[in-house]
């Protein structure tokens, strides 16, 4: 992995590993879809936290040939993984590059809804276990950005992330939105990441500053080649002092 942003920010810093360049992409716009938003909903960020999120965005998935299908997980419980990917996912929304859709797939300990202040009812568990376009399954935030909560059934949803039924799905939300972005429970809890990481285009490690051990990155990482799911990057959140790079080239 290669390091792309390194410097210090006033609260919380958003630090990028990432494979991909940063060259502009062509805009790709799907239909519009009409449905009712709030045009002046925003997810809380400070303006420095913001800057590094959109950095993120520009050398992840705004690169040529970038990533359209991408996971996100934390290497454990505790690191902001949902709160990262709901911001990651409005900031590539306001490139205006076409439509953005989060999807809550932690069913074990949602937390896409808690970002977005909403409920958690009738999202991917319901979408698994029920019947209708997914797009009934969506929720508008904005003019470019949908989310897909967990959803009232998630035990029963739980051993259908690897199913069939899950590949139809996320096949599904490819046809209708241009990028989908999946929160996923932690790598050192379950499998669910792996499995999910196979079915889209790779995945998004999610560390937590003074927590994350970088043993339990190491071990996450090769998880994740051990199934031959790419590794798009790493995100080290919340980190208020600068890493020295001959420490951070160890991960």
């Amino acid at each position: 992995m290669h390091e792309l942003v390194q410097q210090q920010i006033e609260q919380t810093h958003v630090h990028v590993s990432a494979s991909a360049t940063a060259t502009a992409a062509a805009p790709r716009l799907v239909e519009p879809i009409e449905e009712p938003f709030d045009p002046s909903a925003a997810l809380e960020m400070s303006d420095a936290v913001r800057d590094e999120v959109g950095k993120l965005v520009q050398k992840l998935f705004l690169a040529q040939q970038g990533p359209k299908r991408v996971v996100f997980a934390a290497t454990e419980a505790g690191t902001g993984c949902s709160w990262m990917t709901a911001r990651v996912a409005e900031s590539l929304a306001a490139q205006g590059r076409g439509s953005v859709c989060v999807v809550d797939c932690n069913l074990r300990a949602p937390g896409v809804h808690q970002q977005f202040g909403s409920e958690n009812h009738h999202g991917l568990s319901d979408a698994l276990n029920g019947t209708g376009p997914i797009r009934d399954y969506t929720t508008r935030w904005s003019q470019h950005l949908w989310y897909v909560s967990c959803g009232a059934a998630a035990e029963a949803g739980q051993a259908m992330l690897g199913s069939d039924r899950m590949r139809q799905r996320l096949a599904e939300l490819k046809t209708v939105f241009d990028f989908v972005l999946i929160d996923a429970a932690p790598l050192n809890t379950c499998n669910d990441a792996v499995v999910l990481g196979g079915l889209t285009d790779g995945v998004v490690l999610v560390l937590k500053a003074n927590t994350s051990r970088r043993e339990t990155a190491r071990r996450a990482l090769h998880e994740l080649q051990s199934a031959n799911v790419r590794t798009l990057g790493a995100v080290l959140n919340q980190r208020t002092f600068p890493i020295p790079e001959k420490i951070y080239r160890k991960l």
